[in-house]
């Protein structure tokens, strides 16, 4: 949303009426008109990120910790480390496959890096082939050049590459003599509305400026090309360094204060790109330990727990599919009260419905009062209608405890996170018979080879920018291994590619400056073992 701010009164500039919401008031001009008549205009902008690091550092200062946002240490190694090595999932700005791909490449050393590392990948840089050059010149293999000396000062910062909306206006201003109102009229023609006789009308003012200060031939096509084609996808400089910033932030948390930050990221979603479940793994890959929803010991929200190794978290019953988030406040209020000695005890307590119950007897969150899941099952399930337990049920379950399998998919039904193994673990053994690499195996692999990998698929993307390529993220037990489609592939496997959760994909791998994906060839679906993970796609 966004704010203007005139003066004196509201109403006496431009004419409002009530918003859907209640109390809430709306004014009748887009935003274009509002600028197009000189009222100030704030954009505000809500970030999860902003609720995450916000509530990491309210845990950290829960177990006696001090972190100032104002002043983390900058350019901190273990950080900077994990961005080179794209071990960023969970990290603002650069956990998309797009920019762990990039990230190895650029190989961000300081804080105006991760600036660039944020704008890079963006629609106006890959639209205006901006990406390649920029990585070609930061690992040495082109020389830094610049369409114009007058431009040197302008993009020396980013090698000789225009990546922010600053420095476009600015070309026209140095290049083509434009004052700063007709730089801002050349970004408004170029902007989202986009006019074909004003982005005629500029490039024309363009092209008579640069003519007027002795810029012809191939480096005005060059700066024209540059101004226009990024125009439309400009991103602020500004904006960037402001996302730097949080970036830096959630992935110094993320390094330095894990338990912390993975229980702030479980206790946000939905957001990012990844699901619970991925989060979760990845948090187990990092060695922290995460503790299973217990009705003796879980909150509502996940919480950091002590234990002889270090910390812990510990999931909240929030991750209990159909719990009423009331039911689940009451139950921990209940127990804080007095400590629950057995499951006729918590029900005769906490108005719980039989579903939220079976549930909870599911996914295991009953163990503690030491019987199984499918014990705790058939207790719910012979308990006559009316107050639940009122007198305990005596007989035994006649029911065997549930498989691995089972638990799995258990849990991934109850909770949407499993804390027993990946899926990909419990077929690793015929995987690995079949030839098939794991993603740390695959990390292995010299360029050129021919391979196979096999995942849960958690990312699908087929960007606008990307010409018809899609991209997937196929997650095992030891990570993530990147995928690329070509188009003719996509339509020949396409149902098979959008519609599996599980694929087996044989391919080419590719290498370049240590990122390591596969361009398939075929790809088919594996048996779903249970539920399973949805995916998160992106256009």
């Amino acid at each position: 949303g966004g704010m203007i701010t005139p003066a004196p009164r509201l109403d006496d500039v431009v004419p409002l009426e009530p918003a859907t919401m209640p109390g809430r008031v709306v004014v009748q001009w887009d935003k274009d008109d509002c600028a197009g008549l000189g009222i100030v205009k704030v954009d505000l902008l809500g970030l999860g990120m902003m609720s995450v690091i916000q509530d990491s550092l309210a845990l950290v200062r829960e177990r006696g910790g001090d972190v100032d946002l104002a002043r983390l240490p900058p350019d901190d190694p273990a950080v900077y480390r994990s961005l080179q090595e794209a071990d960023t999932i969970g990290v603002f700005q650069v956990e998309s496959r797009a920019q762990m791909a990039t990230l190895p490449r650029v190989r961000p050393e300081r804080f105006y890096d991760l600036v660039v590392q944020v704008a890079i990948i963006r629609p106006g840089p890959i639209v205006g082939d901006m990406v390649h050059p920029y990585i070609r010149r930061r690992r040495g293999r082109e020389p830094v050049t610049y369409p114009h000396p007058s431009l040197e000062p302008i993009l020396r910062r980013t090698l000789g590459v225009p990546l922010f909306q600053e420095q476009l206006l600015r070309m026209a201003m140095v290049t083509a003599g434009f004052t700063a109102t007709e730089a801002e009229e050349l970004r408004r023609a170029f902007g989202f509305k986009r006019s074909e006789r004003l982005m005629a009308e500029v490039e024309t003012k363009l092209r008579a400026g640069m003519a007027r200060q002795g810029i012809h031939g191939a480096a005005a096509e060059e700066i024209v090309h540059a101004i226009t084609a990024f125009a439309l996808y400009g991103f602020p400089e500004s904006h960037a360094s402001s996302f730097a910033l949080l970036a830096y932030a959630s992935a110094y948390l993320r390094v330095h204060h894990p338990a912390a930050f993975y229980a702030a990221l479980l206790n946000n979603q939905p957001m990012g790109f990844y699901h619970p479940a991925t989060i979760v793994k990845d948090a187990q890959r990092h060695g922290l330990r995460i503790r299973p929803i217990d009705v003796t010991r879980s909150e509502w929200l996940c919480v950091i727990e002590p234990d002889d190794t270090g910390l812990t978290v510990r999931l909240g019953l929030r991750y209990v599919r159909g719990l009423r988030e009331p039911a689940g406040r009451a139950l921990v209020a209940a127990r804080l009260a007095r400590p629950f000695d057995s499951v006729h005890d918590l029900v005769r307590r906490v108005r719980l419905e039989r579903d939220e119950l079976e549930t909870l007897a599911a996914v295991g969150a009953l163990a503690p009062f030491g019987r199984t899941r499918r014990a705790n099952l058939w207790t719910v399930a012979v308990s006559s209608p009316g107050p639940l337990f009122e007198d305990p049920p005596r007989e035994e379950s006649p029911l065997s405890e549930m498989t691995e399998i089972e638990r799995l998919a258990a849990d991934y039904a109850g909770t949407s996170v499993t804390l027993g193994r990946h899926p990909m673990a419990l077929r690793r053994a015929a995987l690995r018979h079949a030839g098939v690499l794991s993603a740390r195996e695959l990390a292995g692999v010299e360029d050129g080879a021919r391979v196979q990998v096999a995942g849960s698929v958690i990312v699908r993307q087929r960007p606008g920018t990307a010409k018809g390529f899609v991209f997937l993220s196929l997650e095992d037990e030891t990570g993530i291994a990147n995928v690329i489609v070509t188009p003719p592939n996509f339509a020949r496997h396409r149902l098979t590619l959008v519609a599996e959760p599980y694929l087996l994909v044989e391919g080419i791998a590719q290498r370049q400056d240590g990122v390591i994906s596969v361009r398939a060839t075929r790809a088919r679906g594996l048996p779903a073992l249970g539920h399973h993970v949805p995916s998160h796609d992106f256009g």
